[in-house]
């Protein structure tokens, strides 16, 4: 991403104007990626690392990479709601996306930490290609079960959210975690290894598509 492919703007939202960062690649759009920071209250907004990997890593996939600040953080108006105001800021900014860039287009629904909570929460809603969750925040928050083919990525050593409560999780879905030894929450020295992880996955179950 470079700052040119960058697309800035406030939008309407229902509780006031919301900020949204769109990166736009060249050429034709595999689609929307919709990315969803971690809390609020706790320092999330849509400049997070594990937040501008994910966006990253969809903008070199071809996709249009949406960030945006939940209520309350940035300029954004408004204040925390336990994700249940924040999933309809997440609505909001994707029938946004949606006018802009293409109704047709399918739609990523990315999300780190607290932000995999309401992309669970956006997923009831709409139709998405695929959910990627990245150290979810299972115990804190209710998170929906997900699609089979859901990515989800965990630190071994995550202190905010224990791996054991992600597989206790997971379990019952028999949904398979990618788990990153020796690494933490914020998967500080790690993200382009995220990246690349995801990429792979990514394309993986292109090729299992087509074939």
């Amino acid at each position: 991403m470079t700052p040119k492919s960058a697309h800035r703007a406030l939008i309407d939202g229902p509780s006031g104007t919301i900020e949204v960062v769109a990166n736009v690649p060249d050429g034709a759009l595999a689609g929307i990626a919709l990315v969803a920071h971690p809390h609020s209250q706790q320092g999330g907004s849509l400049d997070n690392k594990v937040v501008q990997t994910l966006a990253k890593t969809f903008f070199a996939l071809s996709y249009v990479a949406v960030r945006f600040n939940f209520r309350g953080v940035g300029g954004s108006a408004g204040a925390f709601d336990d994700g249940i105001g924040e999933t309809l800021d997440a609505l909001a900014v994707l029938a946004n996306a949606r006018v802009r860039w293409g109704e047709a287009l399918p739609v990523v629904l990315a999300g780190f930490s607290f932000g995999c909570f309401v992309q669970t929460r956006v997923a009831k809603e709409i139709a998405a290609l695929r959910l990627v969750l990245i150290g979810p925040a299972v115990r804190r928050f209710a998170v929906e079960q997900v699609p089979a083919d859901t990515i989800v990525v965990h630190g071994e050593e995550d202190d905010v959210v224990a791996l054991a409560d992600v597989l206790a999780w997971a379990r019952p879905q028999e949904l398979p975690i990618v788990v990153f030894p020796g690494c933490g929450h914020f998967f500080h020295g790690r993200l382009v290894q995220l990246q690349r992880v995801i990429t792979g996955m990514w394309q993986s179950r292109a090729r299992t598509t087509t074939s």
